[in-house]
């Protein structure tokens, strides 16, 4: 049996550091992937989809340890977050107008056929209302900006309006593609302001 892999500490692509902002070149990765809309602190979909997403990771670890001889430390939860106007994020934080895509990265051996026996496995255990709603999908994203937030989700504006206005344009560069972050922490079990988030956003250079 091989050592289990703990790849918050062996990607670069989840390092981070506060108060600095790093250009990251950031590998396709598997995602275990779950979408809704509204804000997450009253939205009944986010808690379900939390709720449906934990299960299956749980079960493919095991599986893959138990089948594969290849043992992982479940990865955090991740998110996408959009809205049709981004000062959403920055200005206004109208958490009601937020788009997202809940995440928790799986390793590339695992499969489709792994992940239907798991989703399967999961539904047999618990009732999940959202079970099926879950996919296996990679996510390409490339070159990224990412900083690490220490402190409240509410308090990110004030980095996000850094990261999107100052450091960005600055190195000539645009956002592509979609927020992402990164929960280091669970937040049912550390204080906010202690609460550490990586903050990542695509980027490309500006033409011209």
């Amino acid at each position: 049996m091989a050592d289990k892999i703990d790849f918050k500490k062996t990607l670069d692509a989840y390092q981070a550091k506060r108060d600095q902002f790093r250009l990251v070149d950031v590998p396709d990765f598997q995602y275990l992937m779950i979408d809704g809309h509204g804000d997450p602190n009253t939205s009944p979909a986010y808690a379900e989809a939390i709720k449906a997403l934990y299960p299956v990771a749980y079960t493919l670890k095991f599986a893959s340890k138990r089948d594969l001889g290849r043992d992982y430390v479940v990865m955090p939860l991740e998110g996408l977050w959009w809205a049709e106007d981004m000062d959403a994020f920055t200005a206004s934080r109208d958490k009601s107008r937020w788009d997202w895509t809940l995440m928790i990265m799986t390793p590339d051996w695992i499969d489709q056929q792994m992940f239907d026996a798991a989703v399967e496995q999961a539904g047999t255990k618990h009732h999940l209302a959202r079970l099926g709603d879950i996919r296996l999908e990679s996510l390409s994203e490339g070159v990224c900006v990412q900083t690490l937030h220490v402190g409240s989700f509410d308090d990110e504006a004030g980095v996000l309006a850094r990261l999107h206005h100052e450091f960005i344009p600055d190195n000539g560069l645009h956002m592509v593609g979609k927020h992402h972050e990164v929960y280091l922490s669970d937040p049912r079990k550390v204080a906010p302001e202690k609460l550490r988030t990586i903050l990542r956003q695509p980027v490309r250079p500006t033409p011209g």
